[in-house]
């Protein structure tokens, strides 16, 4: 079973335990996912299952999209609903007046390539050890600001002590830490209150299932009609051009073989196809029209393997 599958994770279940589940469910030991979210957050979640494990190198650097909300009146120490409040919560009734037009303004500061603290709760390392760990045990968490990219940040929206926002932002940044630095800047303290993801790469809510949704079709249907929750190869890396490989191509390919693609012009990297669904491979010009398939997904040999958690 090969494949990508995008869940709409619920709130409160790690990313890994969804992946869990999705094993189960399928009864396929071989999943992985394509970027973590907090067990707060919900939304888009891409699993990649079987021999797909191997695309998910292309998608380290994955842009992502995301609504939710900010809570301000008081920190916590992850920087969200779940962590312990830092101070007591006065609401302040607030001594910002959480006003639309100001927060917009405050917005354009949160934009473009940024300085960023990671939160102390966060998968980020200090000598080896997850910060979160240290966190846990109250030890001293010394992490370093890192660049990151906000290609979009608007906050839409104010009700009573929310404010309402939707960003889209490149990999590694911290949604939470971004609810925190607004709070220390209004001086009234802030928190990342929901988390909604509706996009990861090219892959969108529309093509979201539960793990119920998930359940009930295995459960009720043939494999071949529940596949059809897969995501269609064709739609898979649209950065790469497809090109379809008669029988002769397939048998070299499927064997780690280099290959002429003729009908490709100018294109680094490719996918190859056996008929319209099968994708069989990523290829990488060598010379010309001459490709070769370093990431066989069907048969054959391949280079190197999955780097899904």
């Amino acid at each position: 079973m090969n494949g990508v599958l995008i869940i709409d994770k619920p709130s409160g279940l790690t990313s890994h335990d969804v992946v869990n589940r999705v094993r189960r469910i399928l009864g396929q030991r071989s999943v992985g996912h394509l970027g973590t979210l907090d067990p707060m957050a919900t939304g888009v979640l891409p699993l990649v299952i079987g021999n797909m494990t191997r695309l998910a190198q292309f998608y380290t650097h994955a842009e992502k999209v995301y609504e939710g909300s900010i809570r301000f009146g008081y920190a916590t120490d992850t920087y969200d609903a779940e962590g312990e409040p830092s101070r007591s919560v006065q609401r302040v009734a607030l001594d910002v007046a959480l006003n639309l037009a100001q927060f917009r303004v405050i917005a354009e500061r949160f934009r473009g390539t940024i300085e960023q603290m990671p939160p102390p709760f966060s998968a980020k390392k200090i000598h080896g050890v997850p910060a979160y760990k240290l966190a846990r045990k109250h030890k001293d968490v010394a992490l370093k600001p890192v660049q990151v990219h906000v290609k979009e940040f608007e906050i839409f929206g104010v009700r009573d002590d929310l404010a309402l926002f939707r960003a889209r932002v490149a990999s590694g940044t911290y949604m939470r830490s971004i609810a925190h630095e607004i709070g220390q800047e209004l001086g009234c303290g802030a928190h990342l209150n929901t988390l909604r993801r509706v996009a990861v790469a090219e892959f969108t809510l529309e093509d979201a299932h539960t793990l119920e949704q998930l359940s009930a079709k295995v459960d009720s249907e043939s494999s071949a009609a529940w596949e059809d929750l897969f995501v269609h190869p064709r739609k898979l890396l649209p950065q790469m051009p497809s090109v379809t490989a008669d029988e002769a191509a397939v048998g070299r390919i499927r064997t780690g073989r280099t290959v002429n693609l003729p009908e490709v012009s100018g294109a680094r990297q490719v996918k190859v196809f056996e008929g319209q669904r099968e994708l069989i491979a990523i290829a990488t010009r060598v010379a010309g029209t001459l490709f070769h398939p370093g990431i066989v997904l069907c048969g054959g040999s391949h280079e190197g393997g999955s780097n899904v958690r």
